[in-house]
């Protein structure tokens, strides 16, 4: 009898690392059936009901990461497959992805980006994707695969991506699935707004806060800023802490800052060491080319994951982790 995760919906395969009243949570898309070219551990899962994520949508480059910000339920799962006869020529990534990906065509979903290794962009690409840490979700530097694939629905987004890589014995799965939140917040009437209290108005913070702070301790993090694990690009919209420090540095020219880019610990030094340069790299050309601050007054460098604000042992700690901090370095 072949095991128990062989040939299993894609729901269940997905919620099966999860308690059973998390099952909800499951993006609110048609169920996929996958069949894995071998028996199929789940190593690892993650979910949130709603988030942002980055999908990548083509190779990485000098200019970085194309990505698509998807917003929906999410969630993440890694396998390990072992077929019984393992070989190098079984265990291939292409012999692991090609029938998934013909199921997934079959399924209605059409690939929006697929690249091997090197035509991925090799480790910067690896090391800018959002997995599983290892060893949940080996990936080999000189063999991966990336596939991302999108079918159209009306209540939300339907898209998936998968990254496959193998050592020497196993195979390796990580499948991410981005669908509409099984539940979506009713919507308020003016009926079912409670009544505001009496309070008195608030007082809006005095002008120059940011530049007293930043004057005061020497350094602020730039808190509100967006960047998934991984990615070296600030993510789109507008963000208060980017104009208040534009403000500043347009209101005293002779003022000249450094930004550090920070990563949570998933990776090697170096790779964290490039992608938190990337990010504030990043930050610095919004700054300049939207904002219209002076190239030099901004200088932009990153440590990688020296100087945690938290533990890395947990997501939020991560997170936080995930930064770029602005340091006042001269009156020039």
């Amino acid at each position: 009898m072949p095991p128990e995760t062989h040939r299993r919906p894609l729901r269940r395969l997905l919620c099966d690392a999860l308690l059973p009243g998390l099952v909800a949570l499951a993006p609110a898309a048609q169920a996929v059936t996958l069949t894995f070219p071998g028996p199929a551990t789940t190593t690892a899962s993650r979910s949130e009901p709603l988030t942002s994520f980055l999908l990548p949508i083509g190779p990485y480059s000098a200019a970085g990461l194309p990505i698509r910000r998807i917003e929906g339920a999410f969630e993440q799962t890694a396998w390990r497959i072992t077929p019984p006869d393992a070989t190098p020529q079984s265990l291939s990534t292409l012999a692991i992805l090609q029938p998934l990906r013909d199921q997934l065509l079959a399924e209605g979903y059409a690939v929006i980006f697929e690249c091997e290794t090197v035509a991925c962009g090799g480790f910067d690409f690896r090391y800018a994707s959002d997995l599983l840490p290892e060893p949940d979700m080996h990936v080999d530097l000189g063999d991966f695969r990336y596939l991302a694939a999108e079918r159209p629905a009306t209540t939300g987004p339907d898209v998936i991506s998968l990254m496959v890589s193998r050592s020497a014995t196993a195979g390796f799965v990580q499948l991410t699935q981005l669908g509409a939140p099984a539940d979506p917040a009713p919507q308020l009437t003016v009926a079912d707004t409670p009544p505001l209290p009496d309070v008195a108005p608030a007082t809006a913070p005095p002008p120059g806060d940011f530049g007293a702070r930043l004057e005061r301790d020497g350094a602020v993090v730039l808190d509100d800023l967006v960047f998934a694990s991984g990615a070296g690009e600030l993510a789109a919209g507008d963000y208060a802490s980017l104009a208040d420090l534009a403000a500043y540095l347009l209101g005293h020219p002779e003022r000249a800052v450094a930004l550090v880019g920070h990563t949570d610990a998933v990776g090697s030094p170096s790779a964290n060491v490039a992608l938190s340069r990337q990010r504030a790299a990043s930050v610095r050309a919004r700054l300049i080319d939207s904002l219209g601050v002076s190239a030099s007054q901004i200088s932009a460098d990153g440590v990688g994951y020296l100087a945690p604000r938290a533990s890395n042992l947990s997501e939020e700690g991560r997170a936080q982790n995930r930064r770029v901090e602005v340091v006042l370095t001269s009156t020039r």
